[in-house]
C-alpha cells in the first residue's frame, strides 16, 4: 500500500498550486450557479436588475461559459504542470481519448441544440419555463447528457494528455456534477409541478 501511494506520489502533486486552482474552480462553478439560480428563482433579483427574465438568464449563460472556459484552462495547465505517465502515453489510448473528446463534444452540442440558450442556462429558474419535457436524442439515451459529455471530454483529454492528475481532476468534475445534479433534478421538477398546479386550477 505504501509503495502503490509513494509512486503515486511521483505523478500526482495533490498540493501544487495548479492542481489546487483546478479544483476550486471545478467545485465552484456549479456550487455558483445553483445559489444564483435559486437566489433568483426565490427573489427575482436578475430579473429586476436587467428588466427582464431572458436577459436575466443570458447574463447569468454567458458567466457560466466564462467560467467554464477558466475552469478548463486551469485544468489544462493543471496537467502540463505534473509529468505525463509512460503507461498512457501511447497511441491506443491517445485515440480512446480522442474518441471520448468526440462522443462527450456530441452530447453536449446536441443537449445544448435540443434545449436551447434558455433551457440550458437554468431558464426554468427565471420563469422562462419548456413547453414539454425534451426527450430526443440524446436525453433518450441518458439523463444529463450536456454534464456526462462534458465529464468524458475532461477524461478524454486527460487520456490524450497521458496525464494521472488529469484523471483526477475528471473524477473531481464526475463528482461535482453528480451533486449538482442530486440537488437540481428535484427542485427543477418541483418548478414544473407548481407550474401544472397552477395550470389545473385555472
Amino acid at each position: 500500500m505504501n509503495m502503490s501511494l509513494a509512486v503515486l506520489s511521483r505523478f500526482i502533486d495533490l498540493t501544487e498550486p495548479r492542481f489546487c486552482v483546478a479544483v476550486v474552480a471545478i467545485i465552484f462553478n456549479p456550487f455558483f450557479w445553483n445559489v444564483v439560480a435559486r437566489w433568483e428563482h426565490r427573489t427575482r433579483g436578475l430579473t429586476r436588475l436587467f428588466g427582464s427574465p431572458y436577459t436575466a438568464c443570458y447574463f447569468l449563460g454567458f458567466l457560466i461559459l466564462l467560467l467554464n472556459v477558466y475552469r478548463s484552462h486551469s485544468i489544462t495547465v493543471a496537467m502540463k504542470g505534473q509529468p505525463r505517465l509512460d503507461m498512457l502515453d501511447n497511441v491506443q489510448v491517445y485515440y480512446t481519448g480522442a474518441a471520448l473528446v468526440a462522443f462527450g463534444s456530441l452530447f453536449v452540442i446536441s443537449s445544448f441544440l435540443a434545449l436551447g440558450f434558455t433551457g440550458t442556462f437554468l431558464g426554468d429558474y427565471f420563469g422562462i419555463l419548456m413547453d414539454q419535457k425534451v426527450t430526443g436524442f440524446p436525453f433518450n439515451v441518458m439523463d444529463n447528457p450536456m454534464y456526462w459529455g462534458s465529464t468524458a471530454n475532461y477524461f478524454g483529454l486527460a487520456l490524450m494528455n497521458a496525464s494521472p492528475v488529469g484523471l483526477v481532476l475528471t473524477a473531481v468534475v464526475g463528482l461535482s456534477y453528480w451533486i449538482a445534479i442530486a440537488y437540481e433534478g428535484p427542485f427543477t421538477e418541483e418548478i414544473y409541478r407548481q407550474r401544472s398546479q397552477r395550470c389545473k386550477h385555472k
